[in-house]
């Protein structure tokens, strides 16, 4: 039970020191001074209303009287006021009738009173006793008023209907402040519970993921508050990383496994020079000589990796620009021309004029020399066909396709990954990096990228890129 009561004692503490239930104690207090001012004003009006009706109603009784007496003399006057103030009369009203002397003639209060007594008629507030002995409830309001021959006439109203109402507004306001802040305090604590459990989660899924389970995911409700638009946007965040880190992992195990076999090769090669010596000058010359073309194709490799790297990054330090991307594709086809017909192979072209695309040149003409030269090393026989077009929205497609032995569409997503090279090619040159630096590219554009079956029987990649302004 001890156990229990702290457990629930830190739990309290923890929502009271949440800045919702902060937040909902500002509101509270903000609510209960609009709800004062607002009682506050509603009994400043009634009373004002009270008091201007009592005045009228005891102007009206004096003018009554009066003409009575004028009408019917003093003696009907007398009669007039012992009937409304005898037992049968309104308890609230006070009436005194007093000869030249100011000596009673009828009325329910004991005595002309003293506040009175020098006074011409008008209003005056006066403390007095019922003839009866009762005491008034705080002072009474009254008109006097002298009537022809000395005699004095006083009509007032007990303030008793008055103490009741201020009581009742009193009451009703400590009421309404004192629910107020209970409902207030409640519902401060029912946010800061449901938010605490909130963060709790996010908060308990971020451990996770620091101690390396990058899988998990923060919790969206579906409701759409902002805390599942942070949540989907820290997902989105974490999908990113997840993605980098399995490809960085990726990327360490193709670099061990796919550059051993040439580090292994380079250092047999160092070694037999050096186990030959200068007596077989020219196995010498050619042990380093192939050592060297090794060390080039490493270097190559790691300067692809470096290519790749940088424009998947898309870092501040790669300014794009307005580029005629015609321009770029048939500086690159003039240059791969000779080696296509050593091949015995024609690159047939189709180049519309296109506006211009916002990229890099020289990215560009990297993507443009590793689709032609991935098309040129699987084109045993027959052509390339590359194309440039553009469409109504303002973008620029570019397709380059060969006759090849093409990709199987189950491969076609696998083969843009770093160092993914198919069965069949696994025993060519190329290091499983060229379709892999086009990816990159095509992603630092905004390009789409695509993969399907040529016309021609081979490979078709088409990238499309977006209008300059787009």
């Amino acid at each position: 039970m001890r156990l229990r009561a702290r457990t629930r004692d830190v739990t309290i503490a923890r929502l009271v020191r949440t800045s919702t239930f902060r937040l909902s104690l500002l509101y509270v207090v903000l609510f209960g001074a609009s709800v004062l001012l607002l009682l506050a004003f509603i009994y400043w009006t009634t009373v004002r209303v009270i008091d201007s009706q009592t005045s009228d109603t005891i102007e009206a009784e004096v003018r009554g009287l009066a003409e009575q007496y004028r009408a019917r003399g003093i003696r009907q006057l007398v009669a007039v006021i012992g009937e409304r103030s005898g037992p049968y009369g309104d308890p609230d009203s006070v009436y005194l009738l007093a000869d030249p002397g100011l000596r009673k003639l009828a009325g329910n209060l004991s005595a002309w009173p003293r506040e009175a007594a020098g006074a011409e008629a008008g209003w005056v507030e006066i403390a007095a006793s019922r003839a009866s002995g009762e005491e008034a409830h705080g002072s009474i309001r009254a008109r006097t008023f002298v009537l022809p021959g000395g005699f004095r006439l006083l009509v007032g109203r007990d303030p008793r209907g008055r103490a009741d109402f201020e009581d009742l507004i009193l009451e009703s306001l400590g009421y309404a402040l004192g629910i107020t802040l209970v409902l207030g305090l409640l519902g401060g604590l029912v946010m800061s519970r449901r938010m605490l459990r909130r963060v709790d989660a996010v908060r308990e899924t971020g451990q996770r993921i620091v101690r390396g389970d990058l899988s998990r995911r923060m919790p969206v409700t579906g409701v759409g508050d902002e805390f599942d638009r942070l949540s989907i946007t820290v997902n989105e965040m974490l999908d990113e990383i997840e993605t980098l880190m399995t490809g960085l992992r990726t990327v360490t195990d193709s670099v061990a496994h796919d550059l051993r076999s040439p580090l292994t090769r380079l250092k047999s090669r160092l070694e037999l020079a050096l186990r030959e010596g200068p007596a077989d000058e020219g196995g010498h010359r050619v042990a380093l000589e192939r050592a060297i073309a090794e060390t080039d194709a490493i270097l190559r490799t790691f300067a692809t990796l470096m290519e790749i790297a940088r424009a998947e990054s898309g870092k501040t330090g790669i300014a794009l620009a307005p580029v005629d991307l015609r321009a770029v594709v048939s500086d690159m086809v003039e240059l791969y021309a000779p080696l296509a017909e050593q091949k015995g192979l024609a690159i047939e072209t189709a180049l519309e004029e296109t506006g211009e695309v916002s990229g890099h040149d020289q990215f560009l003409s990297q993507l443009v020399a590793n689709l032609l030269d991935n098309a040129l090393a699987y084109t045993p026989e027959g052509g390339i066909g590359v194309s440039l077009a553009g469409e109504n929205s303002g973008a620029v497609r570019l397709t380059v396709e060969d006759s090849g032995p093409g990709i199987p569409p189950e491969e076609r997503e696998r083969v843009l990954q770093r160092f993914v090279r198919l069965d069949s090619s696994r025993t060519g040159g190329g290091s499983g990096l060229g379709l892999s630096l086009v990816a990159g590219v095509a992603t630092l554009h905004r390009a789409e990228l695509a993969l399907d079956e040529s016309p021609l029987g081979g490979l078709r990649v088409t990238a499309t890129f977006p209008p300059p302004g787009a």
